[in-house]
């Protein structure tokens, strides 16, 4: 189910925006694109998602702001200066010179590695992990209430749709089951008519040779198990699309069995309003079909 949803929260040092889209999916897939600062809550945006959204492909953008002035630090490193030290020591014992320890700050600024550059922001952010991850869930939060507001109401639209389309399959059902009653007697009627075609005025008509004709057709044309059956997924069809929990995979089966049954009810009935009436039945669950792609 498409949908949208945006959030923004502030605190001390930091400023977050999410949003939040998602497209159809068969399954639910949540992708996270944050800064690497954020990796470390990657796992429970994820989790907060899935509270929201059972199917679906849901894309989430989270933006950071640094809030304030970031002034750089110099970090000095103690434990090399002193084995520069006693590197001088050593060398000075070696050429049995006396070791004179002058220091001045051009010395310290030639030494490699004595002085590194650290940028206040990565401490501030080692530091402010508590702070990001109130800020992150407030503006996550408010992202997720758009989001499951704007997929609330597509939902509604689909489900009065879907029940429009249910109800309309259902009268079609009616129809063929009113017709299905013809289609023994009608079938009788065109094999009297053909066989008086045929057979010769002096040849008596064979009436248990006629009627177990009839019989095996009635047999192999009959589809009331079929309508039984129809009925019962379209009364479930209705219960599904009126439930608070998801039901797009249980959907997705109970289609395959409505189509399954008209599909049946097709190839056995050999009545032209009747196949008629099944072309428009397959319409009608194709559009069904379609629309529930986008039901979670």
């Amino acid at each position: 189910m498409t949908s949208f949803g945006r959030g923004a929260a502030a605190g001390a040092n930091f400023k977050l925006t999410v949003e939040l889209k998602s497209v159809n999916n068969r399954y639910l897939e949540v992708v996270v694109h944050s800064p690497r600062l954020l990796l470390f809550l990657e796992q429970a945006m994820k989790s907060q998602v899935a509270q929201f959204a059972a199917r679906g492909k849901v894309d989430v953008f989270v933006q950071l702001e640094s809030l304030g002035e970031r002034t750089p630090r110099l970090k000095t490193d103690k434990a090399l200066a002193a084995a520069y030290l006693e590197a001088a020591r050593e060398l000075a014992n070696a050429l049995k010179q006396p070791l004179v320890v002058k220091l001045t700050l051009e010395n310290l600024l030639t030494l490699p590695g004595l002085l590194t550059m650290e940028q206040a922001n990565e401490v501030e952010e080692a530091e402010n992990q508590a702070e990001l991850t109130q800020v992150l869930n407030q503006a996550l939060s408010e992202a997720l209430q758009a989001f499951a507001a704007m997929r609330a109401q597509e939902g509604e639209r689909l489900q009065t749709d879907l029940l429009r389309r249910a109800e309309v399959v259902t009268d079609l059902v009616h129809q063929i089951d009113g017709f299905a009653e013809q289609v023994v007697a009608e079938y009788q009627t065109k094999l009297l008519a053909r066989i008086g075609e045929l057979l010769p005025e002096n040849v008596p008509l064979d009436e248990t040779r006629l009627a177990n004709e009839v019989a095996y057709f009635a047999d192999r044309a009959c589809i009331n198990e079929e309508l039984v059956r129809l009925e019962s997924h379209l009364v479930q069809l209705r219960q599904l699309l009126q439930a608070e929990e998801p039901v797009g995979r249980k959907l997705d089966f109970l289609l395959q069995e409505l189509n399954r049954e008209i599909n049946t009810i097709g190839s056995k009935a050999n009545s032209l309003p009747i196949n008629q009436l099944v072309i428009e039945a397959k319409s009608e669950l194709e559009k069904i079909r379609e629309q529930i792609q986008n039901i979670e």
